[in-house]
């Protein structure tokens, strides 16, 4: 992407670094860490900036207040088959949709969005992503022959930047509910004894509810919330867990030959999913404070002091294929190697599996027959 200014003010930001040897482009190398020519082979490496990463402010974006450098222009196209926001380059005008393998048409408009503050850099190549997904496949019940053989060809897979936001929140609960306390009372009740009818003693719990209040402080960080509609849940969730101590400031060489995602949930939205996370962690903690052995929340009560976000950016290599007519995606967590997917279903190896049942079912009573018989 070219260099420039939109009309906000926003920049638009290049992650193309021309090699300084022979002019090509160069490319982040995740199993160096490194910008590499793959033409003559020049390198540079590419340090990570960890520690204290800025944090903006939630309340702010709310009321539209940010400010102008915290916020960038970018050249996304959306697939109308899955929604997916994906990053080119000026230059191009038609791709095939990493997410979902349709065809799309880029946009040449720019967007005005929030500046990613942090990305975990890839730390697998293309060669390791595709040979964990081929474990994957090679672990899965009834798929396809074809499909395998398929997937196991040299297809170029994609790796992509996904957005995530993160929120640090300090917050102060005041609750009311009721302690429950196990305590046990004797009971004479009927039972049947070698066939005769007798009273014995049962001690038999009961519990004791009694009122409680208080109050529980917990300083939330990093709570981490998808920036994506464009992957069912499932899959990312799969992915987890991510080591966001590892996250380092924003460097777009860790971008270089890879693609970002636009974010298509707001900051906004995104946070009341986050709170939904909050909210269960403060109720295990007024369940704690409670104490006793059982606990009844009747209120929450939350006030939430500083409140502040990031835009971060984690990386996935994904393969979308089309085979017979449908999309089958699959997702790779590029530092760990995890994979999820959507993978179709053999008839023709599901029939087999039900006849060599019935087939085992028929033998196992033919020999117990037989054994009676005999």
């Amino acid at each position: 992407m070219p260099q420039g200014q939109t009309a906000g003010g926003a920049s638009l930001e290049d992650h193309r670094f021309p090699c300084p040897s022979c002019g090509s482009d160069l490319r982040y190398d995740p199993d160096g860490m490194r910008l590499l020519c793959g033409h003559c082979g020049h390198e540079e490496p590419v340090p990570e900036r960890r520690g204290a990463i800025p944090e903006l402010d939630l309340r702010s974006a709310q009321r539209s207040e940010l400010p102008e450098h915290d916020f960038e222009a970018a050249r996304f196209a959306r697939c109308p088959s899955c929604g997916a926001q994906v990053e080119f380059d000026a230059a191009i005008h038609a791709k095939e949709c990493p997410f979902c393998a349709s065809p799309i048409v880029t946009d040449t408009g720019v967007a005005r969005v929030i500046k990613p503050q942090a990305q975990l850099p890839f730390l697998l190549g293309e060669e390791a992503a595709r040979a964990a997904m081929r474990k994957w496949l090679g672990r899965l019940w009834f798929a396809p022959s074809d499909l395998r053989d398929y997937a196991k060809a040299h297809r170029r897979m994609d790796g992509i930047y996904v957005p995530y936001w993160t929120y640090d929140a300090e917050t102060r609960t005041e609750y009311s509910g009721q302690r429950g306390t196990v305590y046990y009372e004797s009971r004479r009740v009927p039972v049947t004894v070698n066939g005769r009818r007798q009273m014995v003693t049962q001690q038999v719990a009961r519990v004791r509810w009694t009122p409680a209040r208080g109050r529980v402080a917990r300083a939330f960080d990093d709570v981490l919330v998808l920036g994506s509609r464009s992957l069912p849940k499932r899959f990312t969730d799969a992915l987890a867990p991510w080591d966001l101590s590892a996250l380092s400031a924003y460097e777009p060489r860790f971008l270089a030959g890879f693609r970002a995602e636009g974010y298509g949930v707001p900051v906004e939205e995104a946070y009341g999913e986050a709170r939904e996370i909050m909210n269960h962690v403060i109720a295990s903690d007024v369940r704690a404070d409670i104490g006793g052995d059982h606990q009844r929340i009747t209120r929450m009560q939350t006030e939430v002091g500083q409140l502040t976000f990031k835009h971060v950016l984690l990386p996935v290599w994904l393969a979308a294929y089309r085979y017979r007519g449908r999309s089958f995606r699959f997702v790779i967590n590029g530092r760990t190697g995890a994979v999820e997917g959507e993978r179709p279903y053999s008839a023709v190896k599901i029939a087999l599996a039900i006849l060599l049942g019935l087939l085992v079912a028929l033998a196992l009573a033919y020999l117990q027959i037989s054994g009676q018989t005999y």
